[in-house]
């Protein structure tokens, strides 16, 4: 079986818009369904980001294998629709589809989860709760669930349901269900991964979500720095021009000796494209620092040229794989 820490089933998926969390959460459920796994990936907002990314037809309120993994290993997803859960609420707990379905017909299901927004967030987490915790002869059905969760900025209100439900409910149904979601949300087998870029803003709600995350008492994962690009030159060479700046005649004889004709054109513009991409580079190994400040392990995901297609997905997955056997080993 592929490394992954036994104890953890639930991960979490968050960052700032833009940073690419559904990628990475999509990513990750392919490296943990590696060599068998059974592996479920939920999406909480309706965006349909993952049938995108997996170039399937949108995903119905069910779950359908997306990918096969390597070794043979199934993805399957889920697309939580707020309006399907809450009737499944209604019948398990109050045998009231039925009834449930004619509320749904006067938008009285839209009214409860507009004036109760905590109400939307317990019937998603309790879904992906229902999900973690479901078994088939004794055993998980699921080795693994991924959730595609809010950004950072949502992503402690979305889990922490219980709070969010205190003021609405003390009894009855929903306050089990919201307690019962916490007791896994809380437990040693969730982890909440915080998707970042080396940008000021992203890594700055990173540090943010992961101080709301902890005084919640919900268990922090990794960091993954997403969308990391290589240095193009060494690394001494790129520290001399961040700091000093490259000039055209520091290049032009280089420029020369190769046979080129008309060099000093060329030469400026080389010369600043260089001391920008180191500029940039030193600015980036400062905000490493800042994520390495944040005492988490943190695993990089290069920059790929091109669409992200599935093949691409499994490349990402593979670093991910790599980072899980580290953890594992540690």
């Amino acid at each position: 079986m592929s490394p992954v820490p036994s104890s953890v089933r639930c991960h979490v998926v968050t960052g700032k818009g833009g940073t690419g969390k559904t990628t990475v959460a999509a990513a990750l459920a392919l490296a943990l369904a590696a060599d068998g796994r059974q592996v479920l990936l939920v999406e909480t907002e309706g965006r349909q980001g993952i049938a995108q990314l997996f170039d399937t037809p949108p995903l119905p309120y069910e779950e359908r294998r997306v990918a096969v993994a390597r070794g043979g290993g199934v993805v399957k997803a889920l697309a939580i629709d707020v309006e399907e859960a809450l009737l499944e609420y209604l019948e398990m707990f109050y045998n009231l589809r039925r009834a449930g379905r004619a509320l749904r017909r006067v938008g009285a299901v839209d009214f409860a989860t507009t004036i109760a927004p905590g109400l939307r967030d317990v019937l998603l987490t309790g879904k992906v709760k229902e999900a973690v915790t479901r078994r088939h002869d004794g055993r998980p059905v699921y080795d693994a669930v991924v959730v595609d969760a809010p950004p950072t900025g949502r992503i402690t209100r979305f889990l922490n349901v219980t709070g969010e439900m205190a003021g609405l409910t003390r009894s009855g149904p929903i306050k089990t269900q919201s307690d019962g979601v916490m007791a896994v949300l809380k437990s040693p087998q969730t982890a909440v991964h915080l998707v970042t870029l080396l940008e000021d803003m992203p890594v700055q709600e990173t540090a943010d979500a992961i101080a709301e995350l902890t005084a919640a008492g919900l268990p922090v994962g990794s960091v993954v720095v997403n969308m990391a690009t290589e240095p193009a030159l060494p690394e001494p060479a790129l520290a001399r021009a961040a700091q000093d700046g490259l000039t055209g005649a520091d290049l032009a004889p280089a420029l020369a000796a190769a046979g080129l004709q008309d060099v000093a054109g060329l030469a400026d513009a080389l010369a600043a494209e260089a001391t920008d991409h180191a500029r940039r580079w030193a600015a980036q190994d400062e905000l490493r620092d800042e994520v390495e400040a944040l005492d988490r392990p943190t695993v990089e995901l290069p920059l790929l040229p091109g669409p992200m297609d599935l093949g691409a997905l499994f490349e990402l997955a593979g670093r991910l794989e790599e980072h899980l056997r580290t953890e594992v080993a540690a």
